[in-house]
């Protein structure tokens, strides 16, 4: 094929076809996601979702790139640095599929504009940083008060951390019990509810790498693929209705180092005892008084 060949959609996904229906193909093709932050996962998700055929996005970030997204984010090359990340992502979403219809919302998700980012939305998908909690909480309210699923898919070392909150079912609020803590009892919870199996936890291997106070840790490009195939396929079911996705307060961890996969069902969320006993291993953590093992 050269540049001036025409776009043909059916041709362009037709390798999907087999592990969907065309019907089906044709319902991806229709349905509209939203994702939120398009770092080192919300890129890679929304690539993967229009390798899958999806056509119609709202995408928020209002970040633009830098040297050290090198490491793990799709959109992140020496040509694309101080460039909007948004602007980079909708390029290249558009180049994979330029029927697609992409509302790109260039101040991240607001208070303002979040009723326009969520309507006619049928999957809500999480990329947002992990600093930014008080933007993720806004978000999977406003989702599950529209009966709106949503899902987050966690890069964790060299793994992946998936969770997804089904209209109707527990809410993020029921699971995580943020609201009203402190801002580092906040991040302490949600860092329990995220990774209940802690499964990454013995092979940081550079300890001075995670900095709460600096709002900082490491991350791998092999964590970041994984997210996205989780992610994709998770969509994918959610979208077709096809199969059972276990939702919250069930969680699912894999490391790919570990070579381990684990389901973790916590009843009550952080509230859990067992979620209790996390905790007290986590807060001294984030207030800067022991190093992760």
């Amino acid at each position: 094929m050269t540049a001036s060949t025409p776009f043909d959609y059916d041709r362009a996904f037709s390798r999907n076809i087999g592990w969907v229906t065309r019907e089906e193909q044709a319902k991806l093709r229709k349905a509209k996601v939203a994702i939120a932050g398009l770092g080192g996962v919300g890129g890679a998700h929304l690539l993967t979702l229009s390798r899958l055929g999806l056509s119609r996005f709202n995408i928020a970030d209002f970040d633009d790139f830098g040297v050290h997204n090198l490491n793990r984010q799709v959109g992140a090359f020496m040509s694309t640095v101080d460039q909007p990340k948004a602007d980079v992502l909708a390029r290249m979403a558009a180049d994979i599929n330029p029927g697609a219809e992409i509302e790109v919302f260039h101040d991240g998700v607001t208070p303002e504009n979040l009723d326009r980012f969520l309507d006619g939305v049928d999957v809500y998908v999480d990329g947002i940083d992990f600093f930014c909690l008080p933007a993720r909480r806004m978000l999977f309210k406003a989702a599950y008060e529209r009966g709106i699923p949503a899902l987050t898919a966690a890069p964790l070392g060299m793994g992946v951390a998936f969770m997804y909150f089904k209209p109707g079912g527990m809410s993020f609020e029921q699971y995580f019990k943020v609201d009203g803590r402190a801002e580092n009892e906040q991040y302490a919870r949600f860092i329990a509810g995220l990774s209940p199996a802690m499964l990454q936890r013995d092979y940081l291997v550079a300890p001075d790498a995670v900095n709460f106070q600096e709002r900082r840790g490491p991350s791998t490009m092999m964590a970041c693929d994984m997210c996205a195939g989780v992610m994709g396929t998770s969509v994918l079911k959610v979208l077709l209705k096809r199969g059972a996705l276990r939702a919250a307060p069930w969680g699912m961890q894999f490391d790919a180092y570990h070579q381990k996969l684990r389901f973790t069902w916590r009843p009550f969320g952080n509230s859990n005892p067992i979620q209790q006993l996390m905790l007290l291993m986590i807060r001294p953590l984030l207030e800067g008084r022991g190093k992760p093992a």
